[in-house]
C-alpha cells in the first residue's frame, strides 16, 4: 500500500511538473499572439490584420490544445511556424524590423515543446486526454483560410473579360502564350558618371521594350522601371519574361495602350559597396543627365526633345515604378528629385522615406505646383517591407494634399505573398492598367 501510495505521488509530481512546463509555455505564447493581434491592428492595414490575427488566434488555440492535453510536442508546430513566417516577414537591413516576436514566439515554443517532450519520454508520462476543440478549431481556421485563399486564387487566375485590378493572381489569359503581336527587347549602352562616389566615367547597359508595330511616326508613353537588391537592368524582362509575355498580352487584347518600357540599373560598377542606399539618391543624376537623352533621342516619346525643356512638358506621359531597394530609388531620385519629369509613380515592396523628406523635395520649390497623377503602391501581406510602406505611405497622405486614397493613390496589399517576384509581377499587372 505504502509503494502505491508513492507511485501515484510520483506520477502525480510528473504530470504536475509537465502541466507547469505547459502551462508557462502556453501562456507566453498566448500573451505574444495577443501582443501581435493588437500591434498589426494599429499597423492600420487590413489584410494584413486578417492574416496574422487568423494565424494569431491558430497559436493560441494550439497553446490551449498542447497545454490542456498535456501534449508539449503541439508546441513544435507552433515553433515550425513562427521560424518561417520570422525568415518570410524580416530581413536584416529593413529600416522596420516589425516581426521580430516571430522569433520570440519560435524560442519559447521550440524550448517548451522540446523540454516538455523530453520530460514525458524520460519519465515515460502519458499523455492527457485530447482537448478535441481547440485543435479542431485551429486545423478549420487554419484550412478556412488557405481553402478561400485557393478559392480567390483560381478565380483570379481563371478570369476572362477586360483586365483589371486583382489582389490574388494575375489572369492566365495574360501569363500564358505569346500572342502573335509581341513586341521586341532591344539593349541599349550608355556612358554616364559615378555621381555618388569620384564621377568617373562609366558604361551601363539597359533593355528598352518596343510594342509590336512600334514605328518612329507616332509618339509614345514611356515607362521606367526599377528592378531590386542583388539583381541588374535584365531582371524584369530577361531574368522573368512573363513580365514581357504579359506586357505583350495587355496590349494585345487592347487593355493598355503601348507603351516604351526601360529597365536600367541603380548600380554603378562596384561602387557603394557598404551603403547602397547612396545609389538610391544619386541615380537621380544618371536618369536625368544620360539616361533619358540617350533613350528618348533614341525612341519616339512625348518628348519634343531631349531636354530640360522636352522632358518637363511631356512629363504627363513619363512613370517611373520599382521593386525593393528599386521602390527606395523610385522616391529618393524620381518622386523627390525629378517631379518635374515625371507625374506616375510605382513603389513594390520598398519605401525608407519619411514624411520630411517629402516636405523638403516634392512640397518645396517649383515641384509643390506640380500635379501628381498617380502612385501605385503594392506589397504582400508576407513582405518584410510591408510595415515600413504602410507608416510611410500613410505620412505621405498626412501631409500631402495632392494625393487622395481611391481617386490618385492606392496601396495594394497581396494576400500570401512575400518579397518576390510573384508580389511583384501582379503589382506590375495592376500598376500598368493605372498609369496613362
Amino acid at each position: 500500500t505504502v509503494m502505491k501510495i508513492c507511485d501515484e505521488k510520483q506520477r502525480k509530481l510528473e504530470k504536475d511538473a509537465v502541466d507547469w512546463i505547459c502551462r508557462i509555455t502556453s501562456g507566453i505564447l498566448i500573451l505574444f499572439a495577443c501582443i501581435d493581434i493588437v500591434r498589426f491592428a494599429m499597423l492600420g492595414d487590413k489584410t494584413a490584420f486578417i492574416t496574422f490575427g487568423v494565424i494569431a488566434v491558430a497559436f493560441i488555440l494550439l497553446a490551449v490544445a498542447a497545454w490542456k492535453s498535456r501534449m508539449p510536442f503541439l508546441y513544435l508546430v507552433i515553433g515550425a511556424a513562427a521560424f518561417v513566417l520570422y525568415f518570410n516577414t524580416n530581413f536584416s537591413t529593413s529600416t522596420y524590423y516589425f516581426n521580430w516576436m516571430f522569433l520570440v514566439e519560435c524560442i519559447v515554443a521550440a524550448v517548451g515543446g522540446i523540454l516538455g517532450t523530453g520530460y514525458m519520454v524520460w519519465k515515460k508520462t502519458p499523455v492527457g486526454k485530447a482537448a478535441v476543440f481547440p485543435l479542431l478549431a485551429a486545423v478549420l481556421i487554419a484550412a478556412g483560410a488557405l481553402g478561400f485563399w485557393k478559392m480567390r486564387y483560381e478565380a483570379a487566375h481563371n478570369a476572362d473579360g477586360q483586365a483589371r485590378d486583382e489582389l490574388w493572381a494575375v489572369p492566365e489569359k495574360y501569363d500564358g502564350a505569346e500572342p502573335e503581336q509581341a513586341g521586341t527587347v532591344e539593349e541599349v549602352v550608355y556612358e554616364t558618371k559615378a555621381y555618388a562616389t569620384d564621377e568617373r566615367t562609366v558604361t551601363k547597359t539597359a533593355y528598352v521594350y518596343l510594342p509590336y508595330g512600334y514605328s518612329e511616326e507616332r509618339e509614345y508613353n514611356i515607362l521606367y522601371l526599377m528592378h531590386g537588391t542583388g539583381d541588374d537592368e535584365k531582371y524584369w524582362l530577361k531574368t522573368n519574361p512573363y513580365n514581357k509575355t504579359m506586357l505583350d498580352n495587355l496590349i494585345a487584347s487592347g487593355d493598355i495602350q503601348p507603351l516604351i518600357v526601360v529597365t536600367p540599373t541603380f548600380y554603378v560598377e562596384d561602387d557603394c559597396v557598404e551603403d547602397l542606399d547612396q545609389l538610391t539618391y544619386f541615380f537621380a543624376k544618371e536618369l536625368r543627365n544620360d539616361l533619358m537623352p540617350e533613350i528618348e533621342s533614341s525612341y519616339s516619346t512625348y518628348a519634343k526633345s531631349a531636354d530640360d525643356v522636352g522632358f518637363s512638358e511631356s512629363r504627363d506621359h513619363r512613370a517611373f515604378a520599382g521593386l525593393s531597394r528599386g521602390a527606395v530609388t523610385m522616391y529618393h531620385s524620381v518622386l523627390c528629385q525629378s517631379l518635374d519629369y515625371f507625374s506616375w509613380f510605382g513603389a513594390f515592396s520598398g519605401s525608407r522615406t519619411d514624411a520630411q523628406a517629402f516636405e523638403d523635395t516634392i512640397q518645396a520649390g517649383d515641384f509643390a505646383d506640380l500635379p501628381i497623377h498617380y502612385l501605385y503602391v503594392a506589397s504582400g501581406n508576407f513582405d518584410f517591407a510591408l510595415p515600413g510602406q504602410v507608416q510611410d505611405y500613410q505620412a505621405l497622405l498626412d501631409i500631402e494634399p495632392r494625393l487622395r486614397s481611391g481617386v490618385n493613390t492606392t496601396f495594394d496589399v497581396f494576400p500570401m505573398r512575400y518579397h518576390s517576384m510573384g508580389n511583384w509581377h501582379l503589382a506590375l499587372y495592376n500598376y500598368l492598367q493605372k498609369i496613362f
